[in-house]
């Protein structure tokens, strides 16, 4: 005995193609678009690593006078109000 499927019964594949519903909206409009991605350059890297550097610095700094400066502390106390 083989399995698979045998010779007796109906081909459905036209019936399915047939109840497929039509696209619409945002993804017929996506349908033929290729999406690509492309490495950032070296200068990009560059630009983005010297901002999180640089702001990473900055919150280093504002936690160091929060926590040893009371009127940094009240400062930022008044604008939380």
């Amino acid at each position: 005995m083989v399995k698979g499927f045998s010779d007796n019964e109906l081909n459905n594949g036209d019936q399915i193609k047939d109840s497929k519903k039509e696209i619409k909206g945002l993804a017929s409009f996506l349908k033929d678009k290729k999406i690509t991605y492309t490495l950032p350059g070296k200068k990009q890297i560059n630009i983005i690593g010297s901002i999180v550097i640089g702001s990473n610095l900055i919150l280093i700094l504002l936690v160091f006078l929060y926590l040893n400066n009371q009127e940094f502390r009240d400062f930022l106390f008044n604008i939380g109000r």
